[in-house]
C-alpha cells in the first residue's frame, strides 16, 4: 500500500514539474536558512557547556555602588579564590585567571605581540575541560616562569621544531618563561580564549593580600548539594570581615556604616555558562558577550521563514484541489477510507520534504563559509551530525511533513464523491479564504522583515556617524610603547615632524572603554563616590579633537602634574557644583593615601563607552608617559603607517609594530549588532524570495482557472492592462493588509529594540512607507508575468469548447 502511495506520489509530481519546483524550491531555502540557524543558536547556547561537571561551575561577580553610582563587574580580588575554598563548606575548589593585556613576547628573532595570554592557576586544566596536548597538567603551569603555548602559537614560535623546553622572553623586561606545555586551542564555544598561559606564581598582581584590589576572574566548583543562596549569605560575611578593615582604612568609615549609608560591596556568584548571554549588567568579561535577545529573534526569524515555506505548500495544494478532487470521489467511490486518502497526500509532502531537506543540507554545506562569515561563528559543517542538531533536522522533518501536507490532506480528502462526480467543486473556491489568510501571513512576516532590517541599519548607521564628542576618524593607536623605554618622548617628537601627522599623545587607556574606575571625594566633604579615571598627556585634548567647556587642558612646561585633573560634564553633576568649577578640589583614593588634585578644566562629554550606556562621569589625570599612544593623521592611512613605522623601527627594530584605528575600536562597541543587521538582510531577502514563489504558483495557477473569464472580457472589449489590473488587485489588497499587520508588529518590537540604546533614531513612517511600497513591487512584479500573458492571449484558444 505505501509502495503504491509513494509511486502516485512521484507520478504527481512528475506530471506537474512547475509546481513541484516551486514547492521543493521554496521548502529548500526554508530548510536551509532554519539550519543555518539553528547551527547559530546551538552554538550560542552550549557556550561553556563541553566542561565536565559545567552545571557545578560558577563565576564570582561583584556589585558595588557608592554615592549613587552602581556597577556590576566580573572581576575579583586575588585572596577571594582561597578564602571561598577554604571557609565555605560547598565550593570544592577554585581557579583564577588574569588578562595580560597586549605582551610582546620573543624568540630569537621573532617577536609577537600577544593579544590573548592570560595568567592562569596551576590547576587550571584539572578545573577547565581545555585539552592539554603536551605535558603535564598538574605541573605546567606549577612553577614561576612557565606558560603553556596553544598548538597554532607554538607554530608561529617554533615551526615544526619541539616546542617544550624552550625559553621565551616576555613583557618589557624581557623576562625568561619555560615552555612546559602544549595546549589545543580552546572550543569556539567558549568564554575563556588563550594563545598563551602563564603561570600565576608569575605575576605580582595574583599575590596580592588586598579585597579591593579587583583585576582577575574567580571561579569556584560547588557542591550540587549546595544552594546559591548558601554560598551568597557566606561571602556577605567573608566581604564584612577581610573588606570592612580595608573600607575602614581608606574612607575612615566602618563597614556599617559604609552599608548605612546606601554602600554596597558584596560578591556573589552565578553559573558560569550564563556569562555569554545572560550577564548583559556586566561591566566586563574575558571575551565579548553576545545576549540572549538576539538568539530569540534569529530562533524567531527561522520559524517565520519556515512557516513561509509551508505555506507556500499549502497554497499550492489547495489552489490545485479542483484536479485532484476527482480522483480523491473517484477513489472514494472504489471504496477508499479517509484515513489512507490522507496518508496518501502525506506521503506525497514527505516525498517533496525529503527532497527539500536533501537540497537543503547541501546548500548548508555550501553556504557555510559565508555564513561563517556573516555571523562571526567559527562553525563547521560537521556541527550538523552532533546528537541534538541531528535530532533536530529529524525533528524539523517529521514537523514540515506535517504542517505542509496536514491541511492538503485533510482539505481534499473531506469532498463528497457525489459532489465531486457531478462537477460542483469550484476550482478550489472554498480554500480561497483560507489561501488568503496565508497570503497574508506570508506577507506580514515578510514585510517586518523588511521593516526591521531597514531599521536596524538605519540605527547602526547613525551610530556609526554620531557626533560622540570626539573626533574618532584618521586616529592611530600604537599599543606596547613602553618597548622604547626612555626614547617614548624622541619617538613622539620624530612623527610629529612627518608631514601628515598633525598631532600624538601618550595615553594609558584605548577607547571605547575605561580601564579603571575608582573613589574619589569632594575635598571636605564625605560623600564617596565611583567615577571613570585614565591618564594622558598634554596633547590628548588636540589629538581627540576634545572640546573644552571651562579652563584648560594639561599645559606643557605650566599645568601638567598630578595635583591637577580635568574633568566632564557628567563629573561636574556628579559632584553638584554648579557655575565655575576651576579650582574645586577633588581627593583621589586610587592609592595608598589620599591626595587632593585642582579641576583645571572641563571638556564637553563624548562618548568612551558603549552607545547603550549614558556618559559616566570621567576624570583625566595627567602623565607625560604610558603605554599606548594615539596619533592623529591626515590624508592617506597607509601613508600615516609607513611613516609612523619607520620612526618606530628606528628605535624598536626588534619589536613587533602593532596598531589599530579608533574608529574601527568603536565599531566593535556594535560589532553584534551589524552582525545581526547583515543576516537580518540576507534571512529577509530568503523569506521575501520564498513567498513570491509562492506567490507566482498562486498566481500561475489563477491565471489558468480564470481562462474563459479573460477570453469573455477580452472579446467584450477589455484591454490587456485592464485585465491585467483586475486579476491582480486580488493580490495587492492582501499585501496591504498585511502591510498594516507587520507595520504594527514591526513598530513594537523595533521600539522595544531601539530603547536598549542610550542614543537612537526616533520610529518614523519612511521606514513603513518604504517597506511597503516595496513589498508591493515585489509582488506585482512576481504575478505580473502570468497576469499580462494571460491577458494577451488569444481569446479563440480560451473560448474553445475541445
Amino acid at each position: 500500500m505505501l509502495q503504491n502511495y509513494f509511486r502516485i506520489a512521484f507520478r504527481n509530481i512528475l506530471k506537474h514539474k512547475f509546481y513541484s519546483a516551486l514547492n521543493i524550491s521554496g521548502l529548500a531555502l526554508g530548510l536551509a536558512a532554519c539550519f543555518l540557524i539553528g547551527l547559530y543558536v546551538f552554538d550560542e547556547l552550549t557556550y561553556d557547556r563541553f566542561h565536565e561537571n559545567h552545571e557545578n561551575i560558577y563565576s564570582v561577580a561583584l556589585h558595588g555602588r557608592i554615592g549613587g553610582q552602581e556597577l556590576y563587574t566580573a572581576s575579583s580580588s586575588p585572596p577571594l579564590a582561597q578564602a571561598m575554598v577554604q571557609g565555605i563548606p560547598g565550593v570544592e575548589g577554585a581557579t583564577r585567571l588574569r588578562h595580560y593585556g597586549n605582551v610582546v613576547m620573543k624568540f630569537d628573532d621573532k617577536s609577537f605581540t600577544e593579544t590573548q595570554a592570560l595568567f592562569a592557576d596551576s590547576n587550571f586544566f584539572n578545573f577547565f575541560t581545555f585539552q592539554l596536548i603536551e605535558g603535564d597538567p598538574k605541573q605546567a603551569l606549577k612553577e614561576p616562569n612557565t606558560l603553556v603555548l596553544t598548538t597554532e602559537t607554538a607554530r608561529r614560535y617554533f615551526g615544526n621544531e619541539q616546542a617544550v623546553g624552550k625559553i621565551i622572553t616576555v613583557g618589557n623586561d624581557n623576562r625568561a618563561y619555560k615552555v612546559t606545555g602544549i595546549a589545543a586551542k580552546a572550543p569556539s564555544n567558549s568564554s575563556v580564549k588563550y594563545d598563551v598561559l602563564l603561570s600565576a606564581s608569575s605575576d605580582e598582581n595574583m599575590k596580592s593580600l588586598y579585597w579591593t584590589n579587583n583585576g582577575l576572574y574567580t571561579y569556584i566548583r560547588k557542591n550540587p548539594n549546595t544552594s546559591i543562596a548558601d554560598v551568597d549569605n557566606r561571602l556577605r560575611e567573608l566581604v564584612k570581615e577581610h573588606v570592612g578593615p580595608e573600607i575602614e582604612q581608606g574612607f575612615g568609615t566602618s563597614f556599617e556604616q559604609f552599608e548605612k549609608a546606601g554602600g554596597i560591596y558584596s560578591y556573589y556568584i552565578f553559573p558560569a555558562e550564563d556569562i555569554h548571554l545572560y550577564k548583559s549588567e556586566l561591566m566586563d568579561s574575558l571575551t565579548p558577550r553576545s545576549d540572549i535577545t538576539y538568539v530569540y529573534i534569529l530562533a524567531a526569524v527561522g520559524i517565520f521563514i519556515l512557516v513561509i515555506a509551508c505555506i507556500n505548500f499549502m497554497n499550492l495544494s489547495t489552489a490545485r484541489s479542483a484536479s485532484r478532487a476527482k480522483e480523491v470521489g473517484l477513489r472514494k467511490t472504489l471504496g477508499s477510507q479517509r484515513g489512507k486518502l490522507v496518508l496518501q497526500f502525506l506521503s506525497e509532502s514527505f516525498i517533496y520534504t525529503l527532497a527539500g531537506t536533501i537540497i537543503a543540507i547541501g546548500a548548508v554545506y555550501l553556504l557555510m563559509p559565508t555564513f561563517q562569515m556573516l555571523s562571526g561563528k567559527e562553525m563547521t559543517f560537521s556541527a550538523m551530525f552532533q546528537p541534538v542538531m541531528l535530532a533536530g533536522v529529524v525533528g524539523v522533518f517529521v514537523l514540515v511533513s506535517f504542517m505542509a501536507g496536514s491541511y492538503p490532506a485533510f482539505y481534499l480528502t473531506s469532498f463528497k464523491p457525489v459532489d465531486v462526480l457531478k462537477g460542483k467543486m469550484k476550482s478550489g473556491m472554498k480554500s480561497k479564504g483560507i489561501r488568503s489568510v496565508l497570503v497574508v501571513l506570508q506577507f506580514t512576516i515578510s514585510i517586518m522583515l523588511i521593516i526591521s532590517t531597514i531599521i536596524v541599519y538605519n540605527q547602526l548607521t547613525y551610530l556609526q556617524e554620531k557626533n560622540i564628542g570626539m573626533d574618532k576618524q584618521n586616529v592611530m593607536i600604537l599599543r606596547n610603547t613602553e618597548r622604547l623605554d626612555k626614547n617614548r618622548e624622541s619617538f613622539k617628537r620624530a612623527i610629529e615632524t612627518q608631514s601628515g601627522i598633525v598631532a600624538s599623545s601618550y595615553t594609558n587607556n584605548v577607547f571605547p572603554g575605561i580601564n579603571n574606575t575608582t573613589v574619589f571625594r569632594v575635598a571636605g566633604t564625605e560623600q564617596d563616590r565611583i567615577l571613570g579615571t585614565y591618564y594622558a598627556d598634554y596633547d590628548q585634548a588636540k589629538t581627540m579633537k576634545f572640546e573644552m567647556l571651562q579652563g584648560e587642558f594639561f599645559t606643557k612646561g605650566r599645568i601638567a602634574d598630578s595635583s591637577v585633573c580635568v574633568i566632564n560634564e557628567a563629573a561636574v553633576k556628579e559632584f553638584g557644583w554648579d557655575g565655575d568649577v576651576l579650582k574645586r578640589k577633588i581627593m583621589n583614593y586610587n592609592g595608598d593615601k589620599p591626595f587632593a588634585m585642582q579641576v583645571i578644566g572641563v571638556v564637553k562629554d563624548f562618548n568612551f563607552e558603549s552607545f547603550k550606556m549614558k556618559v559616566r562621569p570621567l576624570i583625566i589625570q595627567f602623565t607625560p608617559e604610558s603605554n599606548n599612544i594615539a596619533v592623529r593623521y591626515e590624508g592617506s592611512a597607509k601613508e600615516a603607517i609607513e611613516k609612523v613605522k619607520t620612526e618606530w623601527k628606528k628605535i624598536a627594530p626588534n619589536d613587533p609594530f602593532q596598531y589599530a584605528f579608533l574608529d574601527e575600536n568603536f565599531d566593535e562597541l556594535f560589532r553584534e549588532e551589524q552582525r545581526l543587521g547583515q543576516v537580518f538582510s540576507v534571512l529577509t531577502g530568503i523569506a521575501i524570495f520564498v513567498a513570491c514563489l509562492g506567490l507566482l504558483g498562486l498566481a500561475s495557477f489563477t491565471a489558468e482557472q480564470r481562462t474563459k473569464e479573460i477570453g469573455i472580457r477580452k472579446v467584450m472589449g477589455a484591454s490587456v492592462s485592464s485585465v491585467s489590473s483586475l486579476l491582480s488587485k486580488e493580490f495587492m489588497i492582501l499585501v496591504g493588509i498585511a502591510f498594516v499587520l507587520a507595520s504594527a508588529f514591526a513598530w513594537y518590537a523595533m521600539d522595544k529594540w531601539l530603547s536598549s540604546f542610550a542614543y537612537r533614531i526616533p520610529l518614523t513612517a519612511s521606514a513603513f512607507v518604504i517597506s511597503g511600497v516595496l513589498a508591493a513591487a515585489i509582488a506585482w512584479l512576481t504575478v505580473s508575468y502570468h497576469f499580462i500573458k494571460a491577458a494577451r492571449s488569444n481569446p479563440s484558444e480560451s473560448l474553445r469548447y475541445e
